[in-house]
């Protein structure tokens, strides 16, 4: 019997970080004196610095260059965060406790750090509701390529024909369909009338709305 492993993305599926990290780029861009084009916030939304800093913004094609400005983005990010810039998603505990209660595995998969990871399970206390983490470190393809997405549900030990993504950006809801999951996307960040396109398996409005019987069923009806 196949598995079931549920997949978590990290920003605006667990934690609604928007504004620390649209702070960040804009601290990054004004300390390096560089130019931030007025749609990279939405452009970027769910991928990794590595393609962000290159493609979108034309910083740098340099890789020891990226990595300084990516390191320093997210080193301003930490500290904008500290300030209380970021809140916690409704419905994380409840449905992370659970499926735990029930022996289904909880593991992140994400374009974030892992630091930031650390930092969200120190502010929040959530650290042990999650059995591990896939980051931006672990991954060379970022989204809509699944990878972060098959080695978090290989982590977890399951199969993702059974198992869920719950994924709130057009690149990670893509990315959850090429791999073969049932893919939940969640409106924290979108509106429903802007999700329907990508073809989702579900549309919610937050965690707090999936139904812990899905995933004992590995299926949504």
């Amino acid at each position: 019997m196949s598995k079931t492993v549920a997949v978590f993305d990290w920003d605006g599926v667990v934690i609604d970080s928007s504004v620390a990290h649209g702070r960040s780029w804009e601290a990054l861009a004004d300390a390096e004196h560089l130019t931030l084009p007025s749609d990279h916030f939405v452009r970027g939304f769910g991928k990794r610095n590595e393609f962000i800093i290159p493609e979108i913004l034309s910083w740098s094609k340099d890789p020891a260059e990226i990595k300084r400005l990516s390191d320093k983005k997210e080193y301003l990010y930490r500290e904008i965060a500290r300030q209380g810039n970021v809140r916690l998603l409704p419905g994380v505990r409840e449905l992370t406790a659970a499926l735990g209660q029930v022996g289904i595995r909880c593991i992140i998969g994400t374009s974030t750090h892992k630091a930031n990871l650390e930092l969200s399970f120190e502010l929040f206390g959530i650290g042990h509701l999650f059995d591990g983490a896939i980051s931006s470190e672990d991954v060379t393809r970022g989204k809509p390529d699944p990878e972060v997405f098959l080695k978090a549900c290989a982590l977890g030990g399951g199969e993702p024909a059974s198992s869920f993504v719950f994924e709130d950006s057009f690149s990670g809801i893509q990315a959850g369909l090429a791999g073969g999951f049932i893919t939940v996307a969640l409106a924290t960040t979108h509106t429903r009338a802007q999700l329907e396109p990508i073809g989702a398996h579900r549309i919610l409005r937050d965690l707090s709305e999936v139904d812990p019987q899905w995933l004992v069923r590995g299926r949504l009806d």
